[in-house]
Parts: C-alpha cells; structure tokens; sequence
C-alpha cells in the first residue's frame, strides 16, 4: 500500500512537471519582449534617435500573432485583426509621415481617428521597423527586393545597389520589373528600345540628391526608384534623355520598390521569434490604370 502511494505521489509530481512546462512553452511574448529580442539580432547597435518605435497601442500587451507588412494601411490592419495578428510590424509610417503625426492635420480628422480608435478597440500594437532594417548589413530590404527580382547574380560587390545584367531594351527591362513585383503601375522615362545592360535600384524614396548622383554615373544606364518628385529627379532624367544621353528612369512605386524586402524580414524574424505565429501581409497598392479598366471591361 505504502509503495502504491509513493508511485502514485510521483505520477502526480510528473504530471505537475509536465503541465508547468507546458505552460511556459505556450506563453505567449509581449509585444516590448519581441522587440527586445529583434534589437539584439538585428546586428547592428541600436540608435537612440530613431523612427523605430511604437506607434500605437500598449507594448505591454501579450502577442497572439505577427504581421510584417510594407505599410500598416487600413486594410493590413483590418486584415491582421481578422487573423488574430494583434502585433503589427511595418516598414514605413502608420499616420501619413515620417513622424507618424500628420502636419496640420487635428486629431478629430475622421480617418486618422477612425484608423486610431480601430486599433484600440482590437488590441493592435504597432511598432516601426525602418532605421535598422535598412542599416543591417545586408539592407534588409535591398537583400529582399534583389531576392525577388532574381539578380543576386547580377549585383556588384563594391556597390549592392548596382548591376550588370545581360542586355536588354528598357521596355523589356520595365516588363520584367512589372512582372516580377506585381506592378503594372510603372512609369518610364526613356527611349524604349534603348538596349541597357547597367542599372542602379533605389528602393523607396531616397530624394534628388542620391537619384540624380546615381544617374549621372558613368557605369548607370538606368535608375530604378519608388518614389520621387516629379518636379526634379523626373525632370532631370527627362532632360538627360532630350540632350541624348543613354539614361532613363523606371519609378516603380514606394510599396512594390520595398515590400519584398519585408517579406524577408517576416522569414528573418521566424528564424528566432517562437511560440507565436508570424505572417507577411502585403500592402495593396491602391491605384488602378485607365488601360486595365479598358482591359478588363
């Protein structure tokens, strides 16, 4: 009888072991601890002045699931409220600038309140990924656009930003790039059948300065840019091409010039992020084209 008490005294011993470990294996990160743990791998030092920071809810708050997005539109937000992904990481701002508070826009304005009052109600957390994510060394976003277009192949060693890539005139060039992004939204400047075989990318909107030092190097045929001021690096390109030299420019969009490179960080973030369930959601471009209206009617 002794013996059956004492065994049965250990099972229960077992079984308490079992349960504690159970429960610490499903505990769930909160939303600072995730961050915590992406400022330590990112391997870089961490910035004090910075954009990276939380943008919206408690930091505090358990994280049932992760979206890495591009751009924490409405759209990803209600999409990752519908996934149960209460932690949503983005590249770029929440709130219309760089800052993430709107110049001359009151807080009463219907969609920045609307987009605010929905995260509250739904118990998002926001935090921005942009400062660190682009100094790592790899640029987490070059390092995932280049993946996506395939170019590795391609990239120059003393400048990841360059590449020498077979030839091929500009309109197959600007094919190729609306194919493989999924963007028929591009805008060329350029003859088209202009053979090139040296392109610069700049993904997202680097600004005059940078653009135009690009383009006017000898080795650069083609700029590839997200965003820019039609007003001077369009401008500066179109006036290249009228004095007849072998330059053009591709302007891709801000979204599709970057979003792969945050899929590459949702894979990233898998690699050491446990116990919680990471998805990459794309931001939708919202433009549509006159042509694919025509196209699809």
């Amino acid at each position: 009888m002794k013996n059956a008490i004492l065994w049965l005294a250990m099972l229960a011993s077992l079984a308490g072991a079992a349960s504690s470990a159970g429960r610490a294996q499903d505990k769930r990160p909160t939303a600072r601890e995730v961050i915590a743990a992406i400022q330590e791998h990112v391997g870089i030092p961490w910035q004090k002045e910075t954009v990276d920071t939380f943008k919206a809810g408690n930091p505090d708050t358990a994280v049932t699931g992760i979206a890495v997005t591009m751009m924490a539109t409405m759209d990803v937000l209600q999409r990752a409220a519908n996934q149960g992904r209460n932690l949503v990481i983005t590249h770029e701002p929440t709130f219309y600038n760089h800052l993430d508070v709107p110049d001359g826009m009151p807080e009463s304005d219907p969609v920045w309140k609307e987009k605010r009052e929905f995260i509250d109600k739904h118990g998002m957390v926001v935090w921005r990924f942009h400062d660190h994510w682009h100094r790592r060394n790899p640029d987490g976003i070059l390092a995932g656009m280049v993946h996506t277009l395939g170019w590795e192949k391609y990239q120059q060693e003393e400048n990841p930003h360059l590449f020498t890539m077979p030839e091929r005139t500009l309109e197959e060039l600007a094919a190729e790039l609306a194919k493989k992004l999924d963007s028929p939204v591009l805008r060329v400047v350029g003859e088209p059948g202009m053979k090139v075989t040296r392109i610069a990318f700049s993904p997202g909107s680097a600004g005059f300065v940078r653009e135009t030092h690009a383009l006017e190097l000898e080795r650069v045929e083609v700029l590839l840019v997200g965003e820019t001021r039609e007003g001077e690096t369009v401008e500066y390109a179109a006036d290249a091409v009228s004095e007849g030299r072998k330059k053009a420019m591709i302007v891709i969009g801000h979204v599709p010039s970057e979003q792969a490179g945050m899929e590459e960080c949702a894979r990233w973030l898998k690699t050491f992020v446990k116990n919680v369930p990471i998805e990459f959601v794309p931001a939708k471009q919202p433009f549509w084209t006159l042509a694919e209206r025509k196209a699809g009617q």
